[in-house]
């Protein structure tokens, strides 16, 4: 099986052009419980935020007893957004005073996370497409120990969804966590239960395992493998609430794929077929009101891939953190008349 860029990148825009379907289903004409949460569907959600995005690549060989960890070096970004019913924009950038230089090389990278909360559809869409990585922790693998051994010639690429469906959506909000377009009042959970796929590919110019590592994994010369993974998922969200506006919330699901990973060395190619308990988890905490919120958010996937030796496991873990601070108000007259776009698209899609 190959698994061009451009394959990729159709699959990511299929999954994208999937999200309005889901909408239908969670559209703001949902019922809910309003002593619950409050929602905020004719109000405009500004936010002035911090966020960082990221995926590692672990490689774990018990018989040697090493676990290498190659991180990119992406950036801490500042930015500005706004959420309105079902739209949401959010533009950021990472200016220089915010990432000074650490010696850990250069990574360009393209890194799309979006995350649909509906009331009854959670939806995350990954598109993940990194060049240049570094070892961590710092000297590892290096001559003098105190540098950082790079790789600009290392890929990572993703593309995949994970779709749940949230069971108790009258009592529990995901926005209210996740998009502070709603504002849960009392403590509430949730069953999740969903599906998921996910496909992409690692590669470099040679072997991935450094020399200075595991001189005779290098000789094999292990430089590329392509994976597919798709499954069920399950999972339980609950969010504690203390005093009406102090909340912490939590968010864990477990899937069990099957996956098919393609191995590229010296020798040819080998196929590992099995089973993948991949994992999702999701927190979020901080201050909420009818106006105000503060919010410290944390999302993160590990999609562990099919193997052909017990001893030798490969996981690919993504993520984002990110700090809000959100205020709520109430558009302007003309401002609603440039909204109308929007409600118009909205109840198209109801």
């Amino acid at each position: 099986m190959k698994l061009s860029i451009n394959t990729l990148l159709m699959v990511l825009i299929i999954l994208v052009r999937a999200i309005p379907t889901f909408a239908q289903k969670s559209s703001d004409t949902t019922p809910t419980d309003t002593t619950y949460y409050q929602p905020y569907t004719r109000q405009i959600t500004g936010r002035f935020y911090f966020s960082r995005k990221f995926t590692t690549l672990v490689l774990q060989n018990r018989t040697n007893g090493y676990t290498l960890r190659y991180r990119p070096n992406t950036t801490l970004n500042m930015g500005v957004g706004a959420t309105y019913k079902w739209a949401t924009l959010n533009l950021a950038y990472g200016f220089g005073f915010l990432n000074p230089e650490r010696g850990r090389g250069k990574t360009r990278y393209l890194d799309l996370q979006f995350h649909s909360y509906g009331r009854r559809l959670v939806v995350d869409v990954l598109g993940q497409f990194y060049r240049g990585f570094y070892l961590s922790p710092r000297g590892r693998a290096t001559a003098d120990g105190t540098a950082y051994y790079q790789r600009p010639d290392l890929h990572v690429n993703i593309v995949g969804s994970t779709v749940q469906y949230v069971l108790n959506y009258k009592k529990f909000s995901y926005r209210a966590a996740f998009l502070q377009n709603e504002w849960q009042k009392k403590s509430a959970g949730t069953p999740l239960i969903g599906a998921e796929f996910y496909a992409g590919r690692v590669k470099a110019d040679s072997t991935i395992i450094p020399n200075a590592i595991d001189a005779v994994e290098a000789a094999r010369g292990t430089d590329k493998f392509r994976f597919v993974e798709f499954g069920p998922t399950a999972g339980y969200a609950y969010t504690y609430v203390r005093n009406k506006h102090f909340f912490a919330t939590g968010s864990a699901s477990v899937s069990l794929d099957v996956g098919i990973n393609t191995f590229y060395d010296n020798i040819g190619t080998k196929t590992a077929v099995g089973l993948s308990p991949n994992t999702n988890f999701k927190i979020s905490t901080g201050y909420n009101s009818s106006r105000w919120a503060v919010s410290f958010l944390y999302v993160t996937s590990s999609l562990r891939l099919a193997r052909h030796d017990r001893e030798r496991m490969i996981n690919l873990n993504t993520g984002n953190f990110r700090v809000n601070l959100v205020h709520r108000f109430r558009p302007s007259r003309k401002v609603r008349d440039y909204l109308k776009v929007l409600d118009s698209v909205g109840d198209q899609v109801r």
